[in-house]
C-alpha cells in the first residue's frame, strides 16, 4: 500500500444467503437441514467495489437505504469479512458503528470509558491522562459514575464519541452518530471531527444528512444496490445524487 493510502479496497463483495421460507422454530429448522429443505436466496449486498482514501481525509459514503453503506463501513472496520476482495488499512481503527457495542451496560460511565479504551486497544494509564477530557466531552456529569443501562441513546452516543475522537485515532468510522443527541452536542461533534481532519485523522462517514456530508467530507462514493454508482468530489457527487 501506498504510505499516503489510509483505506484501500480491491474487488470487495458481500453475498448474504436469505432464507426463501418461513420456519417457525428452532426445532423445525434443524429437521428441514438435516432432510436438505431449507433453500436459500442470494442477495449481493456489495458488488465489485474497488476504491482508497487517502490519509487526512473526510470520506463519506451515501446512497439510499439498502445500498450497501453500514455492510461497507462494517467491512471497513473489520466488524464483517468480505466474501471476495481484499481491505487493506495502514493505521489504528475506532469505529463507532453501533451505538453501544464494547460497553458492558451494568457497568458506569467511568468504568466503560476504561473498558472501551481497552477494546480499542489503549492501557489502563492512557485512558486515566485521557478521562478527564473524555468526561468533559462527553457532558454527562455525574451521571459518569451511573451504570448506562440507565442512560438515553443521545448519552450513549456522547460517551461513545468522546471515547473515539480523544485517543485521536489514525482512522474514525462514523456511521449516523452525528445524528444523535441535541443540536448542540451535534454542532460539538462537528468540531471535533475538523478537528480531527486538522490533525491529520482519516475519517469515513455514513450519514442520511446531506447537510452533514456537504460540511465535512471532501470526498464521496455513491452506492446503489451494493454497486458503486460513482466516486469523487463532494459537491458534484451530491448534486448527481439529489438530482437522481
Amino acid at each position: 500500500m501506498e504510505s499516503n493510502i489510509a483505506i484501500d479496497i480491491q474487488n470487495v463483495s458481500m453475498l448474504y444467503n436469505i432464507s426463501t421460507e418461513k420456519v417457525d422454530s428452532l426445532k423445525e429448522y434443524f429437521v428441514r437441514m438435516l432432510k436438505g429443505q431449507l433453500f436459500y436466496e442470494e442477495f449481493k449486498a456489495l458488488e465489485d467495489i474497488s476504491f482508497s482514501i487517502k490519509k487526512g481525509e473526510v470520506f463519506g459514503l451515501i446512497g439510499l437505504n439498502g445500498a450497501g453503506k453500514s455492510t461497507l463501513l462494517k467491512i471497513i472496520a473489520g466488524v464483517l469479512k468480505p466474501t471476495t476482495g481484499k481491505v487493506k488499512i495502514n493505521g489504528a481503527i475506532a469505529p463507532l458503528i453501533e451505538l453501544g457495542a464494547g460497553f458492558n451496560f451494568d457497568l458506569t460511565g467511568r468504568e466503560n470509558v476504561f473498558l472501551n479504551g481497552a477494546v480499542l486497544g489503549y492501557s489502563r494509564p492512557y485512558m486515566k491522562e485521557m478521562f478527564d477530557e473524555v468526561a468533559a466531552f462527553s457532558e454527562l456529569g455525574k451521571f459518569i459514575d451511573v451504570p448506562i443501562k440507565n442512560y438515553s441513546s443521545g448519552m450513549i452516543a456522547r460517551l461513545a464519541f468522546s471515547i473515539a475522537t480523544a485517543i485521536k485515532p489514525d482512522i474514525l468510522i462514523v456511521d449516523e452518530v452525528l445524528s444523535v443527541g441535541d443540536y448542540k452536542f451535534q454542532e460539538k461533534s462537528k468540531k471535533r471531527i475538523e478537528e480531527l481532519f486538522t490533525d491529520g485523522t482519516t475519517v469515513v462517514i455514513v450519514s442520511h444528512s446531506k447537510e452533514q456530508i456537504e460540511e465535512l467530507c471532501n470526498r464521496v462514493i455513491w452506492l446503489e444496490e451494493g454497486k458503486m454508482k460513482e466516486i469523487g468530489n463532494t459537491s458534484e457527487i451530491m448534486r448527481k445524487y439529489k438530482e437522481s
